[in-house]
C-alpha cells in the first residue's frame, strides 16, 4: 500500500481583493521526497506555501501537513515543519553561532541543548569555521545556508523552501542543493518553489506546474519531458539546402521544423523516428547533414509549452499584480518566525 501523502491539498481557493491567487489547487507530496512547485510569476506558488505553513488561511478547500489539518490544528502543523524563504531572516549583528542559539532558545530548547544543536548544525552544513563571525560579514550563500539551518533546529518532518536560491551565484546554489539532498537522505520531505527550472530538474523527485492558481501538469521531470516528446536536430552542411531538408523532416516527423541558420529542429509528433531513416531520406533528397540527433526537451521547454510563458519573471510583466498578492500576502498578527 503506498504511503499517504505527508503534504496534501484539495481544492484550495484564495483571493486577495480582486486577485485570484489560488483557484482549486490540488497537491499531494510523498514522504521523504522533494516536490518542486513551478509556475510563472504570480501563479500562486508562495500563496500555496503560506497556506500549508499556516501563515495564511484558504478561503475554501482542505490541506493537511504531517497528518494534521492546517486550519483545525495549526499548532501541530507548525511543530512539524520548517520554513525558509528567498531572503535570509537572520540577525546580521550576531554571529552564526549566536543566531542558532537564539533560535534554539526561542523554540524553548534548554540552554545546553540549544548550544549543542547549534554546533551540530554548524558542523554539518560547513559553517563551523565562520561560526563566531558576525553574519554581516558572510557571503550571500553563507547567509542563505544559515537561514536554512535555523529552520532545522527542531528537526522538521517537512521543510518548505520558497525560492531559496534566488539571487545566489552558481557555487552558492550548488551548496544549497547539496544541503537539500542531505536532508532528504535523512528522511525530511521538501516542498520547493523555484523559478530556476534546472534546480527543479536536479533536485525534485516530482514536479507540479501551476498556472493561474491551479495545477496544470505533474510528474517526474522525465515524465514531463516525455509528455511533449523528443525533438530531432539536424545540422546541414549547406544552409542553402534548408528548404529541401525542411520538406523531408516534415514528412518524417509530422510537424514543420524550426530553422536557425544551418540547423533544423522539429518535434516528433508521430512518435519515435529512426535516425537511420532520417539520414537515408535526406541523402535521397540530395541533402548533406553534418549531424543528426535526438534531443530530450528541457524543463524550460516543457514550462513554455504548458504555460505559454517563460519561467523568467522579468519576461512576464502582466503577472505583476498577481505576483504582488502572491508574495506579499501577510495576514495581521502572523509572522514568519512562528514556524521557523
Amino acid at each position: 500500500m503506498p504511503d499517504e501523502p505527508i503534504v496534501s491539498a484539495e481544492a484550495l481557493h484564495k483571493r486577495y481583493g480582486g486577485t485570484k491567487a489560488l483557484d482549486g489547487l490540488d497537491l499531494a507530496v510523498a514522504p521523504g521526497t522533494v516536490c518542486g512547485l513551478l509556475g510563472p510569476n504570480g501563479a500562486g506558488k508562495t500563496t500555496a506555501v503560506r497556506i500549508l505553513a499556516t501563515l495564511a488561511d484558504a478561503d475554501s478547500g482542505r490541506a493537511r501537513v504531517a497528518g494534521h489539518d492546517v486550519a483545525a490544528e495549526p499548532d501541530r502543523v507548525r511543530a512539524a515543519i520548517g520554513l525558509a524563504g528567498q531572503y535570509a531572516a537572520v540577525d546580521e549583528k550576531l554571529t552564526g553561532r549566536g543566531n542558532l542559539r537564539m533560535f534554539g532558545r526561542l523554540y524553548h530548547l534548554p540552554r545546553r541543548e540549544a548550544r549543542r544543536r547549534a554546533d551540530e548544525l554548524l558542523e554539518r552544513f560547513g559553517l563551523m569555521e565562520a561560526a563566531d563571525r558576525q553574519v554581516q560579514g558572510y557571503s550571500g550563500g553563507m547567509r542563505r545556508r544559515l537561514d536554512l539551518i535555523t529552520s532545522l533546529i527542531l528537526r522538521p518532518r517537512v521543510l518548505f523552501l520558497d525560492e531559496p536560491t534566488t539571487g545566489l551565484d552558481p557555487r552558492s546554489r550548488g551548496e544549497i542543493w547539496d544541503a537539500v539532498r542531505g536532508l532528504v537522505a535523512d528522511g525530511t520531505t521538501v516542498l520547493l518553489t523555484t523559478q530556476y527550472l534546472d534546480e527543479a530538474d536536479r533536485l525534485a523527485d516530482d514536479v507540479v506546474v501551476i498556472d493561474h492558481g491551479r495545477v496544470i501538469a505533474g510528474g517526474t521531470p522525465d515524465e514531463l519531458k516525455a509528455s511533449i516528446g523528443d525533438r530531432l536536430d539536424v545540422a546541414l552542411a549547406d544552409p542553402a539546402d534548408a528548404g529541401e531538408a525542411a520538406r523531408v523532416l516534415a514528412g518524417l516527423a509530422g510537424a514543420h521544423p524550426d530553422l536557425d541558420g544551418a540547423r533544423l529542429t522539429v518535434p516528433l509528433t508521430r512518435g519515435a523516428v529512426r535516425l537511420a531513416d532520417v539520414v537515408r531520406e535526406l541523402d535521397r533528397a540530395g541533402v548533406a547533414a553534418e549531424d543528426v540527433g535526438l534531443r530530450r526537451p528541457t524543463l524550460d521547454e516543457v514550462f513554455l509549452r504548458l504555460t505559454g510563458r517563460d519561467a523568467d519573471p522579468a519576461a512576464d510583466p502582466a503577472a505583476d499584480a498577481a505576483a504582488d498578492a502572491d508574495q506579499h500576502a501577510d495576514q495581521p498578527g502572523r509572522r514568519k518566525e512562528t514556524v521557523r
